[in-house]
């Protein structure tokens, strides 16, 4: 089984969630632009900061 093929799949589908909850948070435009080329550009280590740093969409339970 191809392991690199299955972990860029997660990589792939953990950035779409980074980039669709980047969108729906209640940050401003620029700010969003700027989080989602981060997560585009450096996607592991874009993901990461995100996660820890980043704008919260406005659906995600506390």
């Amino acid at each position: 089984m191809e392991y690199a093929g299955l972990g860029g799949l997660i990589v792939l589908a953990l950035n779409i969630w980074a980039i669709i909850s980047i969108f729906s948070s209640g940050a401003s435009t620029g700010s969003k632009v700027l989080w989602t080329l981060l997560v585009l550009v450096l996607p592991i280590i874009g993901f990461i900061i995100w996660l820890i740093a980043g704008p919260r969409g406005s659906a995600v339970a506390a």
